[in-house]
C-alpha cells in the first residue's frame, strides 16, 4: 500500500511542476492565486506534504485539469 501512495505522491509533484512550467507561474504567484502560503507549495514540491482535498480542488480549477489528472489516475 505505501508503495502505491509513494507513486501517487510522486505523480502529484510531477504534475504540479509540469503545470507550473507550462503556465510559467512561480511558487509565489501560484500561492497568491490559490490563497495559500508559498512554503506550502514548496513543501508539496519537495514531497514533505501532500495537498489537501481543498488544495487539490483549487489546483484543479486554476489549471483547468481534473483532480484525477493531478493524482495520476488519469492522463487528461
Amino acid at each position: 500500500m505505501s508503495t502505491d501512495m509513494t507513486k501517487i505522491d510522486i505523480k502529484i509533484v510531477t504534475r504540479i511542476k509540469y503545470l507550473m512550467e507550462a503556465e510559467k507561474i512561480s511558487q509565489y504567484a501560484l500561492a497568491k492565486k490559490l490563497g495559500i502560503s508559498q512554503s506550502t507549495i514548496c513543501n508539496w514540491l519537495n514531497g514533505k506534504k501532500e495537498p489537501s482535498i481543498e488544495s487539490l480542488w483549487k489546483l484543479s480549477d486554476f489549471f483547468d485539469v481534473s483532480i484525477d489528472y493531478l493524482v495520476g489516475k488519469s492522463d487528461i
